[in-house]
């Protein structure tokens, strides 16, 4: 670290990380440098996420998706085209969320699938989302919007191998499994966001201009946000703004709530 100030030189240091994710051995390793960079990315999928954990002189809410090809990593410009490109079709327990890394709006495919439950204790599986996170979600959405999903297997899947973290895509989650449940499809042009506290509220999101540009761009008709959101925003754009106050408004807004 002396050589590498006293001579202005950069260098790069790799490491491997555990099976949580953090970085293995000491921390002193961590501490020392400027700057800590994760490389992210699934066994099967050719996707690659290079995040900023730790920035000593930036952001580190910014994000670089990459694709694996046979001259290497190539920048994806445009990654919500990527994560929708192959929605041709519109069955039941299908949607996309828009989700921000950092300060990048992205539209990804959330897809759920629920099934009556042959065992006592009904299953519960999230792929590229927060386990129990998923499990609050389903409680409010039997107990606020009296839907009796409770006794079904529930799967939940992030399409492209994708992890998403951010509230905002809790909406989403909401209408999907409902989705899958009535078996009714969710309108392909639509997009949804909003994060979903305990009473079944919809609150509302940060940055909510960039993810309907974003939205607009790719060409979807419209959006379901918080209607907290929703002031002097349909002067701005040309596709439809609903906005809603809890997860049964939005459940009747796409046909899966008669009431």
């Amino acid at each position: 670290m002396r050589i590498c100030k006293s001579k202005q030189i950069t260098t790069i240091i790799i490491g491997h990380v555990t099976k949580d994710g953090t970085i293995a051995g000491p921390r002193v390793l961590e501490h020392m440098v400027d700057t800590v960079l994760y490389l992210e990315g699934e066994r099967y999928f050719s996707y690659r996420i290079l995040r900023g954990v730790k920035n000593r002189f930036g952001s580190t809410n910014e994000i670089g998706m990459f694709e694996m090809k046979g001259e290497g990593l190539v920048e994806i410009e445009n990654p919500s085209e990527i994560l929708i490109s192959e929605r041709d079709d519109n069955p039941s327990g299908s949607c996309i969320v828009a989700s921000m890394e950092g300060t990048r709006p992205m539209l990804i495919e959330l897809q759920a699938l629920t099934t009556l439950s042959v065992f006592g204790i009904p299953k519960r599986t999230a792929n590229g989302l927060d386990y129990n996170r998923l499990a609050v979600l389903i409680a409010v959405l039997e107990k606020r919007a009296n839907l009796q999903i409770g006794g079904q297997d529930i799967y939940v899947n992030v399409v492209s191998g994708i992890k998403l973290n951010e509230p905002s895509i809790d909406l989403g989650i909401v209408c999907v499994c409902a989705s899958s449940f009535k078996n009714i499809p969710i309108p392909k042009d639509t997009v949804i966001m909003g994060e979903v506290g305990l009473t079944g509220e919809v609150r509302r999101i940060n940055m909510i201009e960039k993810r309907l540009k974003e939205a607009e761009k790719l060409g979807f008709k419209r959006s379901i946000i918080p209607e907290n959101n929703k002031k002097h925003l349909e002067e701005k754009f040309k596709m439809e703004i609903i906005g809603v106050k809890n997860i049964g408004e939005a459940l009747r807004t796409l046909g899966l709530k008669n009431s």
